[in-house]
C-alpha cells in the first residue's frame, strides 16, 4: 500500500522519493530579460528543505514575445544558462527533484506586455470588465504552429542540459495547449481543429518532439484539465481520451487540474467535498480506468489523513499542492513524520464579486508570501490582503512600463 512517504518509480525507472509534490505556482520572480533571480532560486532552496519528493516550477515561457505575466522566466536559448543551472541545483543535498514547467500563454497574455497575441483561432477572452486587458488574438498560421512546437522541445532540451531532472508541459488552465484542446476556443477547420484527434494533435506533436530530443529515459509530465468547466469547452470525456493518447505515447506522469481564466475551477472549493477534500478525485477515478501511468491530483488537499486515504484507494499516485507550500513550507516533512495533521489556508475576500470570483486578491496575497520566502523570511499569515494586492498591482504596472 502506498503512503505519503513511499517512493514512486516511474515507468522509465526514475524514482521520486515520496508522494508529495509542489504543483506550479505563479512566482513572477524573473527579470525583465526573462532570467531567474536570486530570490527565485532561494525560494526553491527553501521549498526543497521542506522535504517534498517533487517541486514543479512556475511557468517557463518558450517565447520572450509571449508572456503570461510580467517577469516570467523565458528560455529560448542559453543566454542565462548559468542561472538556470543554479536554479536546477537549488535542491542539491536533499531528496527533492525540481522539474521545469514549460508553457506558452496563447490568448491568456496581457495586451500591454505582448505586442502580438496568438491562439488557435481569433477568439478573445470573455472576462467582463477585465476583458480589455487581453488583446483579441490572431489565429496561428501553420508555420507558426510548427515553430511553437519546436520551441517547446528546444526549451526542454536547454533545461535538461542545465540540470533539471524532468519537465512538464502546461496543458491546463486555458493556456495555449489547453486552447487547442478546447472546441470553444479552437474553431479551426484544418488538421489542428475540429475532431478531438485534430485538437489533440498539437500537444501530441509537442510531446513527440520533446521525446525525440530528450531521450526515452528522461521524465516528461503534463498538467491537463479534467475539464474546462465551460459550456462548449473541453469535457471530462474528451480529457480521458487525451490522457489515454498521451499514455499510449509513453508520457511519464500526468497531473490533473481544471479550469481556465474564464472559469477558474482550479481555485474553487466547489470541486471538492468535505470528506474527500481534493477537487478532481472523482474524475481521476475515471482516468485510472484508461491508464496505468502515474497520476497526480492537485487542488484541495489539506489533511494528512485524507491524503493517505486517497493514495491507499489507488486512483492517484502523487498528492499535488501549491498554496500549502506557500504558507507551510515544511508541511511535507511534518505530515510524513506525524507532526502536522491538517493545514488552515487563509482565503482573503474583499466582498467585491468580480475580484473574489477571479481570485485576484488571493493571487496577490500568495504572491507576496512567495516573495517573502524567497527573501529568506517566513510566511506572514496576518499579511493584509489589501496591502498585498496593492503591492502586487503596483509591481505589475511598474514592470509593464519599465524599459529593459
Amino acid at each position: 500500500m502506498q503512503h505519503l512517504s513511499s517512493p514512486l518509480t516511474l515507468k522509465n525507472g526514475t524514482t521520486i522519493s515520496n508522494r508529495i509534490a509542489k504543483s506550479a505556482t505563479s512566482e513572477i520572480l524573473g527579470t525583465m530579460k526573462g532570467e531567474p533571480t536570486p530570490t527565485l532560486i532561494n525560494l526553491y532552496k527553501r521549498w526543497a528543505q521542506g522535504g517534498p519528493g517533487l517541486l514543479i516550477t512556475g511557468n517557463i515561457m518558450v517565447d520572450g514575445k509571449a508572456l503570461g505575466e510580467p517577469n516570467n522566466v523565458v528560455v529560448e536559448d542559453k543566454t542565462h544558462f548559468e542561472l538556470l543551472q543554479m536554479w536546477a541545483q537549488a535542491a542539491a543535498g536533499t531528496d527533492t527533484q525540481i522539474w521545469a514547467q514549460i508553457n506558452h500563454p496563447g490568448r491568456q497574455a496581457i495586451g500591454l506586455i505582448n505586442r502580438k497575441v496568438v491562439a488557435p483561432s481569433a477568439v478573445g477572452l470573455k472576462l467582463g470588465p477585465m476583458s480589455s486587458m487581453f488583446a483579441k488574438p490572431k489565429a496561428l498560421e501553420e508555420e507558426e504552429i510548427s515553430d511553437i512546437i519546436e520551441r517547446y522541445a528546444n526549451t526542454a532540451a536547454i533545461l535538461k542540459a542545465a540540470g533539471f531532472p524532468g519537465v512538464q508541459i502546461h496543458g491546463a488552465h486555458g493556456y495555449l495547449v489547453s486552447q487547442f484542446l478546447s472546441p470553444r476556443v479552437n474553431i479551426r477547420t484544418d488538421k489542428w481543429g475540429g475532431s478531438l484527434e485534430n485538437r489533440a494533435r498539437f500537444v501530441l506533436e509537442i510531446y513527440r518532439k520533446m521525446r525525440a530530443k530528450l531521450g526515452a529515459d528522461y521524465p516528461i509530465s503534463i498538467k491537463i484539465n479534467s475539464a474546462d468547466f465551460q459550456r462548449g469547452g473541453f469535457t471530462e470525456e474528451e480529457s480521458v481520451q487525451v490522457i489515454k493518447m498521451l499514455s499510449d505515447e509513453g508520457i511519464d506522469l500526468i497531473e490533473i487540474s481544471g479550469g481556465t481564466y474564464e472559469a477558474p475551477a482550479m481555485m474553487s472549493p466547489k470541486q471538492s467535498t468535505r470528506e474527500r477534500e481534493a477537487y478532481f478525485l472523482n474524475y481521476t477515478e475515471k482516468a485510472r480506468v484508461v491508464t496505468d501511468t502515474p497520476l497526480m491530483v492537485t487542488g484541495g488537499f489539506r489533511t494528512a489523513a485524507v491524503m493517505e486515504r486517497a493514495l491507499a484507494e489507488g486512483a492517484l499516485d502523487m498528492i499535488g499542492a501549491a498554496r500549502p507550500f506557500i504558507l507551510y513550507p515544511n508541511f511535507p516533512k511534518e505530515m510524513m513524520s506525524g507532526e502536522m495533521e491538517t493545514m488552515d489556508l487563509t482565503v482573503p475576500k474583499t466582498g467585491i464579486k468580480t475580484i473574489d470570483e477571479r481570485g485576484l486578491l488571493e493571487l496577490g496575497w500568495y504572491e507576496q508570501q512567495i516573495r517573502r520566502i524567497g527573501e529568506g523570511k517566513e510566511p506572514k499569515l496576518t499579511l493584509s490582503p489589501f496591502n498585498a494586492l496593492t503591492a502586487t498591482t503596483r509591481s505589475i504596472i511598474q514592470k509593464m512600463f519599465r524599459k529593459n
